[in-house]
């Protein structure tokens, strides 16, 4: 038995050749399932006549697919504007929560469960209505509010992760506290947060897709208005098939970002190869034989 496969059966009883089998099995008849699962979906598609060229036909002309470049880079935009400000109201809810000041760190924790518990879409409309922002404004502070109090938190567990002798050690050498967090914690704590930043991230990519319900020209905004407005026998499961692909690959590459950020920081550092002399012969010593 080799070390990795003690290992493994010190966690668990490693399956015999019955019981691999009956798992071949189990994962055939899964694949199976899925696959009857997607036969079915296309056949439906096909049997309602989704694949039809008058259906298909909008995207086809220039200002179609300017409409849909335009809400791709509107949305883009809102979250990109989203990002920056929720990873600096996190950074700054976080310094207030790791304050050791009552009348810093309370505010400060009040703000970030506050928000964290009020749904995106209340904050959205609420900007947008009751103080009468523009749509791309309302947008971005609705969900600035939202993640960036998350990412409060997020931040705050990531600092305190780090070991707590380190923090020790740094103030046993004489440091501040603003420099135990600076050159301290928070960079060990950069390599615990990052992978949860980027998902968190994914979630604000995702949620700009409210923008829609306040009128704002975003990627779903531009293709309610294609599916509703046009006279091609209402191609509303095209659009569908259409932005939902962009939407999800989008998502998926900040996701494998994070996938790779991840393993990139479990691996141990990596050392250079430092060039040695070949060892010479040395000088005797007065004295020496």
């Amino acid at each position: 038995m080799t070390a990795g496969t003690a290992e493994a059966s010190a966690l668990y009883d490693l399956p015999g050749p019955r019981a691999r089998r009956r798992h071949a099995v189990y994962g055939v008849a899964c694949a199976l399932v899925l696959l009857a699962l997607l036969a079915c979906l296309v056949y439906r598609l096909f049997a309602t006549d989704q694949f039809t060229h008058t259906k298909w036909l909008p995207f086809a002309y220039k200002g179609i697919q300017e409409l849909l470049l335009r809400g791709l880079g509107n949305t883009l935009k809102a979250f990109a504007a989203a990002a920056v400000l929720s990873l600096a109201l996190g950074a700054l809810l976080a310094a207030g929560r790791l304050s050791d000041h009552r009348a810093v760190r309370w505010p400060a924790t009040v703000v970030v469960e506050f928000f964290r518990a009020m749904p995106v879409l209340v904050m959205i409309f609420f900007i947008f209505v009751a103080l009468k922002v523009q749509a791309l404004p309302a947008l971005v502070a609705g969900l600035t509010l939202y993640n960036g109090s998350v990412l409060a938190e997020v931040f705050r567990s990531g600092v305190h992760s780090v070991e707590r002798g380190q923090r020790e050690a740094a103030f046993a050498l004489g440091m501040r506290k603003t420099q135990v967090m600076t050159y301290v914690l928070a960079p060990q704590a950069v390599r615990a947060m990052l992978p949860a930043i980027i998902s968190q991230l994914v979630v604000a990519l995702k949620d700009t897709s409210l923008g829609f319900l306040i009128t704002y020209e975003e990627f779903l905004h531009a293709g309610k208005l294609i599916a509703s407005n046009l006279d091609y026998d209402l191609p509303f499961i095209p659009v569908v098939m259409v932005i939902s692909p962009i939407y999800i690959g989008m998502c998926m590459l900040l996701s494998w970002f994070a996938r790779w950020v991840s393993r990139r920081e479990q691996r141990s550092p990596k050392t250079e190869a430092v060039d040695v002399a070949p060892a010479q012969p040395g000088t005797l010593l007065r004295g020496a034989q």
